[in-house]
């Protein structure tokens, strides 16, 4: 099964940037649409953005459109997620998954792997 390391976050101040990566290894996710997902502890796990396996399609929550952008590139075998315009809201551990549409949302029906850890300071 395809592994996903995400990485990039870190510490960072209100109105600040930063740019996630997730990275695979073991088999291409060219053939998939992937998504970025957040989570807060104690909170269940939000949808962020998706991006279609051709990359002409994407998705984004409402708290955040404006502000992040998701791309992939599939030659790499990797997917991002810039982020700009930072609020301490946005502080939360990050994953990326392979995606379906379920109604109106989006979830994964593969296992979530560690993420990242962004943190915005007001």
């Amino acid at each position: 099964q395809v592994q996903l390391v995400e990485s990039g976050g870190g510490l960072v101040q209100a109105g600040g940037s930063l740019r996630l990566s997730c990275a695979a290894s073991g088999r291409t996710f060219s053939g998939y649409a992937m998504g970025w997902f957040r989570q807060v502890l104690g909170k269940e796990r939000e949808f962020v953005a998706a991006i279609s396996r051709s990359a002409v399609n994407t998705y984004y929550a409402d708290s955040v459109k404006g502000r992040f952008t998701i791309s992939r590139d599939n030659a790499k075998n990797t997917v991002y997620l810039q982020m700009n315009s930072l609020k301490p809201e946005d502080t939360a551990v990050y994953y990326c998954n392979v995606v379906t549409q379920v109604g109106s949302g989006w979830s994964s029906m593969r296992d979530w792997g560690k993420g990242t850890l962004v943190t915005v300071s007001s």
